[in-house]
């Protein structure tokens, strides 16, 4: 009897020994894997650019089954706009100055604005997955850069409902003049990474080309709120 209870005794303490196994890790590692698949796409997306994004390409440099492209994310598509929503500059949870903006009750100013621009400007220029994500955006249709477009839109919106108040009672059109900005600062940024030369003069890839754009950035921001408080 004794050797009987020892046994049943040892058989319930492997049970209970697997049990903690199984229970610790599936959840965590699950997440781990597709932070690792997210991070690969940037890595083929800088290297090869964009039309390298295929599932066995992303499933090597993440080192995992590419049948885990569809299981986990449904699909390459999914799996690309997980990736750029999060390097999207506007729409970047990680991106705290966007997030305080839309946050803040009040009309957003001149030197908000401006702070905004340059932060955009600073990362365009350091950011190459971003760079080439941009090159993709102008040069080609499709349907998710489309998507992360409109909604990057939509919250430039909320942006403008802060700022187009103060510009109301004048002959400013500050949406006309962001445009240009913004355009200018994407194409100022791939044209230096991407070709390397001089634009006007100026070699942006110089700290002290790159501070001339930064200042025209913040002159001509400063001189829109300036016309428009004169003309009130």
């Amino acid at each position: 009897m004794r050797k009987k209870e020892t046994t049943s005794n040892k058989k319930k303490e492997d049970s209970t020994v697997k049990v903690r196994k199984v229970s610790s890790g599936p959840i965590r590692d699950k997440s781990r894997t597709m932070n690792k698949m997210i991070a690969a796409v940037g890595k083929v997306l800088q290297k090869n650019g964009y039309t390298a994004l295929t599932a066995p390409n992303i499933a090597k440099v993440a080192g995992v089954d590419k049948k885990l492209v569809w299981t986990y994310f449904g699909g390459v598509d999914n799996l690309v706009e997980d990736y750029i929503n999060q390097k999207d500059f506007f729409k970047s949870k990680a991106n705290n100055s966007v997030q305080n903006l839309l946050n803040n009750p009040d009309k957003l100013t001149q030197y908000d604005i401006n702070q905004l621009l340059q932060n955009q400007f600073d990362t365009l220029l350091k950011d190459r997955a971003l760079q080439r994500i941009i090159h993709w955006e102008i040069g080609e249709y499709n349907e998710i850069l489309r998507k992360i477009a409109d909604a990057r839109e939509d919250l430039g919106e909320h942006l403008f409902s802060k700022t187009i108040p103060f510009f109301e009672n004048s002959s400013v059109d500050i949406r006309a003049r962001l445009a240009l900005v913004i355009s200018g600062i994407y194409y100022l940024s791939l044209h230096a990474k991407n070709n390397g030369s001089k634009f006007c003069g100026i070699d942006i890839n110089t700290e002290e080309g790159k501070d001339r754009i930064a200042q025209a950035i913040q002159e001509l921001i400063f001189d829109a709120y300036e016309k428009a408080s004169k003309e009130e």
